[in-house]
């Protein structure tokens, strides 16, 4: 449990590390701009239309509108409204993670060479990198979308499933978010994807503990925007200070 405690509450302890370095600050302004474009116009555009498609079914505009019609039009603006949340956040994890790619890896490599206090992890050009740390997010959106597949076929089981549905969905929800922060280093050391579930794996409770936090926060709407680069720093920093790294060399060895 206190592994579990020190990972959920690593990102907010990261906090102090992020501002206190301008540099990181400086690179974090494009990608939040970016995030800040795709998730406000995709949930500000969504929403409307969906208001708008719930007043026309509904009419609940007329006069004549009673209790129990405006109490379902309620009803349907907050289901929608949840079920949007989690829309959002799945275009939010996949295509803001394409397209801003190139940016967090900038925010990663930074972190590096003041944690290790080395510039050895930036020696790629910027295509180079860009080419690297997109692919890396090609591989992640794979296993993803494999998994959550896999999840929501399970809720075609009567009763359990939507109970075993569940508990894995939130289970895998922070074991990918983790997964998702902790990458950058490895992306830049071209590991390969396998050995990238083994070192996350490797970090047992403090994964799952930050993975959870990257989950709540990256569910939030507006606040997922202006997080995601110190998450990016967090887990970065995390992959040192709790010997991540360690693990991959070990992997190494063993595949040499």
């Amino acid at each position: 449990m206190k592994d579990f405690l020190f990972g959920f509450t690593y990102p907010f302890r990261s906090l102090k590390f992020f501002f206190s370095h301008s540099v990181l600050i400086k690179y974090s302004i494009a990608p939040m701009l970016i995030n800040l474009l795709i998730y406000g116009s995709v949930f500000i555009l969504s929403y409307s239309w969906f208001m708008n498609k719930v007043e026309m079914w509904l009419g609940v505009e007329a006069v004549d509108a009673g209790f129990w019609l405006k109490f379902a039009h309620t009803a349907l603006l907050i289901l929608g409204f949840l079920v949007l949340l989690f829309l959002c956040y799945i275009i939010f994890t996949v295509l803001g993670n394409l397209i801003t790619a190139p940016f967090n890896e900038e925010i990663s490599q930074r972190v590096e060479e003041i944690v290790t206090g080395t510039k050895d992890g930036h020696k790629m050009g910027f295509w180079e990198d860009a080419y690297i740390s997109i692919k890396g997010e090609a591989q992640k959106l794979v296993f993803y979308l494999s998994i959550l597949l896999f999840i929501f076929l399970l809720n075609l089981i009567p009763v359990a499933g939507s109970i075993v549905s569940t508990i894995l969905g939130l289970i895998f929800s922070f074991f990918y978010n983790a997964l998702d922060f902790l990458d950058y280093p490895m992306t830049r050391k071209k590991m390969r994807f396998r050995s990238k579930l083994k070192v996350t794996r490797s970090g047992r409770l403090v994964t799952y503990g930050f993975g959870c936090t990257a989950f709540l926060l990256m569910f939030l709407p507006i606040v997922n925007v202006f997080m995601k680069p110190i998450l990016v720093a967090a887990g970065t920093s995390l992959f040192y200070e709790k010997d991540y790294s360690s693990q991959e060399l070990f992997l190494q060895q063993k595949q040499s």
